[in-house]
């Protein structure tokens, strides 16, 4: 259960009832219904969101924000990836692999970039030039500045979502 209450369409402010509908076609997931308590920040954080990472794959965008959510273990960004990285063609295997931090499976410039966001999650202090140089083989300035930008976005919702301990909105399929 929630930590918190979630702001429900039929009780929500005009406002929010505006943002669920027009933004989000009528169907608020549980983190849109956490932060509807403070709509001046659901407003933003659903742009940010939708422009975070644009100049990268959509494959590549998916498998980050796994392999973000997997290291810091939130269930409910991971699902919800799972699901959505479904229609890009990746697979229980995929998933596996990116639980795991075996990135073998995948191509360099995804290997280069999973391998970032995992070190930019867990030891952001520790990245060198020699990492954004590895980086740099595969990715022009725009993409690692989205990268930089998804990662922070995946770590920001995976803090969010998980200690409010939101529940998922459709039955889970674990990796």
């Amino acid at each position: 259960m929630a930590r918190v209450a979630l702001v429900e369409p039929r009780t929500a402010t005009s406002d929010v009832q505006h943002i669920y509908e027009h933004r989000l076609g009528g169907r608020p997931a549980n983190v849109h219904k956490a932060m509807a308590h403070n709509p001046q920040a659901l407003t933003p954080f659903l742009a940010f969101y939708q422009a975070v990472g644009k100049s990268l794959d959509r494959r590549l965008w998916e498998m980050v924000y796994l392999r973000v959510s997997f290291l810091n273990g939130c269930e409910y960004c991971a699902e919800h990836h799972i699901a959505s990285s479904k229609k890009l063609g990746l697979g229980r295997d995929d998933w596996r692999a990116l639980q795991a931090g075996d990135m073998s499976r995948f191509g360099e410039a995804e290997q280069a970039a999973l391998h970032y966001a995992g070190k930019l999650t867990q030891r952001p202090s520790a990245i060198e030039n020699a990492d954004v140089d590895t980086l740099k083989g595969f990715f022009n300035d725009q993409q690692i500045v989205d990268l930089h930008l998804l990662v922070g976005l995946a770590n920001m919702t995976n803090r969010f979502t998980g200690p409010l301990a939101l529940e998922l909105e459709f039955p889970a399929e674990p990796a």
